[in-house]
Order: C-alpha cells, then sequence, then structure tokens
C-alpha cells in the first residue's frame, strides 16, 4: 500500500531533501545539493519566491519507508500575469516503481484541479533559476550543481502514465583545446569600434554586487521571449544575489558595456563544484567549505551558467567580445573542459552561439506534461 503524506514539519522537510541521498548512493554520476542551502529553499521567511508562489511537499511510504517525494508548485505570476494556467512540479524522486509514481503526480493533479489550473508539466522550479528536466540520455555523465540527474526509468514511468514531452534541453561539453578562439579574436575588436563597447572584467565579488540589478534586467528581456520564461521579482533578485554570489569565481563573470556604461551583455561561468558536492555529500561543515574554496579556485572544468544579451544588441556580435575574454581567462587558467547547461533545443538562436565552440551532446533532458481533465 502506498502512502502520501503531506510535510508540515521540520524533520520531514529533512527527509524530504535527504531522500535522494539515499537513492542515488551507489551512482558516480549524481552531485549531492548542499542539504542546509535546499531546506532554505523552502522556507518562507526565507526564499521571497514565496510572496508570488506556492509549494506544497509530499513524501511517499511504502512499508513504512519513503519511496518517493515531489513538490506541487504553483507560480501565481505565470497563472495570473502570463495567463499560463499551469501546475507546475519538481523535486521529483522515486524508486522504480510507477505506481508510486502515479501516486505522486495524482496528488498535484489534486491540487491543479482545486485551482482551476489546465496542466502540469515537471520536474521544474519555480522560475527559470531553478533545475529543470529528467535526464533521458548521458546517464553516464557527471551531473553539476545546477542540474537535476536522476535513474533512467524515470521517462519510462511518464511515458507509462500517459505524459507528453513539454520541452527538451540539451547539454554539450566542450573541449577547451577545440574551441576556435580566432573567430572572437577577429570579431570583438570590430564590434567594440562599430558599436562603441567594452568589456568588463572583475577580481573580486563584491565589485559585481553594483551591476547585478542591470544584469537581471538583461536577462529577462533577453529571455523573455523563450517558452518557459517566468518574470522574477526585486525580492528575488535579491534573494538570488545572496545565494549564488559567494559560488562565483569573479574572473569567471564578463559584461559588456556601451558608451554610457550601461549593461547590454553578459556571461556567467562558474566553476566546476560536482566533484567537491560529491565529496561534501551535502554537508557544508566542517569540511565542505575547503573542497568548495578549493574548486572555486582550482577546478579545470567549468560551467556556462548564464548568458545574456538585450534585444537590441542581439545578432550585432556581442557575444563575440564576452568569448573573446573567456577564452583569455580560461587559457591563463589552464581549464581544460567547459560544460553547457541544459539550454531549450528550439533555442535556435543559443544554439548558434556555441558554433565556435565544437560542443557535442553529451546529455538530454525533457519535462512532461499532461492535462489536467
Amino acid at each position: 500500500m502506498i502512502i502520501i503524506k503531506e510535510i508540515h514539519k521540520k524533520k520531514d522537510l529533512k527527509a524530504f531533501v535527504k531522500f535522494p541521498f539515499k537513492l542515488n548512493k551507489n551512482s558516480k554520476y549524481w552531485v549531492p545539493p548542499i542539504i542546509s542551502e535546499e531546506i532554505k529553499t523552502f522556507d518562507q521567511k526565507e526564499n521571497p519566491v514565496f510572496n508570488d508562489a506556492e509549494a506544497r511537499l509530499f513524501l511517499a511510504y511504502k512499508n513504512d519507508k519513503i519511496v518517493g517525494r515531489i513538490a506541487a508548485i504553483i507560480n501565481w505570476l505565470e497563472v495570473k500575469d502570463q495567463n499560463t494556467k499551469k501546475m507546475r512540479f519538481g523535486w521529483f524522486d522515486v524508486i522504480d516503481d510507477v505506481d508510486v509514481t502515479k501516486a505522486l503526480l495524482d496528488k498535484v493533479i489534486e491540487i491543479g484541479k482545486e485551482n482551476n489550473l489546465e496542466f502540469l508539466e515537471g520536474p521544474v522550479g519555480f522560475s527559470n533559476l531553478d533545475k529543470v528536466g529528467v535526464v533521458t540520455e548521458g546517464f553516464d555523465q557527471m551531473g553539476s550543481m545546477i542540474t537535476w540527474h536522476n535513474l533512467p526509468y524515470y521517462a519510462d514511468h511518464f511515458k507509462k502514465l500517459g505524459y507528453d514531452v513539454a520541452k527538451s534541453y540539451s547539454e554539450n561539453i566542450m573541449e577547451f583545446k577545440n574551441i576556435k578562439s580566432d573567430f572572437f579574436t577577429r570579431m570583438q575588436g570590430v564590434i567594440k569600434k562599430r558599436y562603441g563597447l567594452r568589456a568588463l572584467n572583475f577580481t573580486k565579488n563584491k565589485d559585481i554586487l553594483p551591476y547585478t540589478d542591470e544584469m537581471f534586467d538583461v536577462f529577462s528581456k533577453s529571455h523573455a521571449v523563450l517558452s518557459t520564461f517566468v518574470e522574477i521579482n526585486d525580492e528575488q533578485r535579491e534573494y538570488f544575489k545572496k545565494k549564488f554570489i559567494g559560488f562565483l569565481n569573479p574572473e569567471y563573470v564578463k559584461f559588456v558595456l556601451d558608451k554610457d556604461n550601461k549593461l547590454v551583455g553578459f556571461g556567467i561561468v562558474t566553476p566546476s563544484y560536482a566533484k567537491a558536492l560529491q565529496k561534501m555529500n551535502g554537508k557544508l561543515f566542517p569540511f565542505g567549505i575547503k573542497h568548495l574554496l578549493h574548486a572555486k579556485k582550482h577546478a579545470k572544468t567549468v560551467t556556462f551558467y548564464l548568458i545574456g544579451v538585450l534585444p537590441e544588441y542581439q545578432n550585432k556580435g556581442v557575444t563575440a567580445i564576452i568569448f573573446d575574454e573567456f577564452h583569455k581567462t580560461f587559457t591563463e587558467k589552464g581549464i581544460e573542459l567547459c560544460v553547457r547547461g541544459p539550454e531549450l533545443d528550439d533555442n535556435v538562436a543559443i544554439q548558434q552561439i556555441w558554433k565556435n565552440f565544437k560542443p557535442v551532446v553529451n546529455k538530454r533532458r525533457c519535462t512532461f506534461k499532461k492535462d489536467i481533465a
């Protein structure tokens, strides 16, 4: 018998966060989250997303053991302002038992019906800055800090239950030695001169902060055309600043400014924290911080996290300036491998900008959807 219980107590929240640790204990590729940070994500006093969204968390039990988890999410900005009547679900993990998956998803559907929503889609988070999708190819490839990694049967469960693919994503690896840098080097000078642009580099995290509001503006304007986009309000911006700025190596943040010092484009790359997080096994203390700091300075693999260019500057070569700066920094740091996080397969524009990196698809993932009858 499968029993679904909603989480109300702190100890159950910890069990919710820690369930994937047990499920993936034998995986060489799963990257654990930081337990304390995951718990804060669902703290309504800590995370301002709950001013415009709600989440109900559920655990599935069978024979008194936890066998699955799911978060049922409604982003009211999406539902009301964008008139997209979507019931979201995320933080989905389950044993290989399709009946458990059905029981968890049925609970999400129930909440969707109560709120007059039309369909559900997941796994997704609250917004575009959260993790997305289930892996469908590349199970033998290392996960990352910015992605969910799962066992192979997840997609089969959705298909057996009549769910359709909603959106598909690809991830890539790019060997640094194969990147054709001559294009960036040649074009960046021309683009700077033609449009009065300049690159801005950093050596300290605190120097990035004055530009972060502009960065979020550029991010929103450049991603607004995507089918997955949900606006990120000012309070959420402040939250993400506090949560992520510390993880950035400032040398891997590149901005492009116009002649009036207005931000027109940016790129953010993070050192790969995957192996450090595996060593930490979810714990910051006593030694977790040491592993993170070492990776921040010495990792030879980097992950392209975010990139954005104002619509009026798109297709004008601004990314050549950004990539030229990255190439110089990566050469200096001895970077060996570049990893590209999940990007929508129907985002043709973003795919075009990587052509000189010789990307190789190493992982695919997708979200699944179903109408709420």
